[in-house]
């Protein structure tokens, strides 16, 4: 199995926002959500409603794109990911570990409507600054 790298497995758990990119008929659509990532399926779990645009979109077209990013001031100091990946609902085998890592991180959201959503993590490029201006780690499954 190809491992990701740990710097950016460190990077994704340590944040808590992504951007979700969708396209269906050509027209773009992004959405802004809480997520966890679970090592055990090497997914990114979030909650929404099936009745959102995000949602709707990914589920008629699950080739999705993510952006992640560290919040800084210091041009040394960013830091992010950008994420290509598949998105669908997960099975009965999956729910159980996908719950636990959404609500370990987010227990809150244990009151909040809405279903657990799976994003496939596919390929993965990790800016770094500290690492040097023009270094990039990249992975594929």
């Amino acid at each position: 199995m190809n491992l990701i790298d740990k710097r950016i497995l460190d990077f994704i758990k340590k944040q808590k926002l992504f951007t979700l990119a969708t396209c269906v008929d050509n027209k773009p659509h992004c959405s802004i959500c809480y997520y966890a990532y679970s090592e055990e399926l090497n997914t990114i779990i979030f909650k929404s409603s099936k009745k959102t645009n995000h949602v709707i979109e990914a589920q008629n077209n699950n080739n999705v794109a993510l952006a992640i990013s560290n919040d800084t001031k210091e041009i040394i100091n960013i830091k992010g990911v950008q994420i290509e990946g598949l998105f669908f609902e997960p099975n009965e085998n999956q729910i159980t570990a996908a719950k636990k890592s959404y609500y370990l991180k987010f227990p809150f959201a244990i009151t909040f409507s809405g279903e657990i959503w799976i994003i496939e993590l596919t390929k993965i490029k990790f800016t770094d600054n500290s690492l040097g201006f023009s270094k990039k780690l990249v992975w594929e499954k």
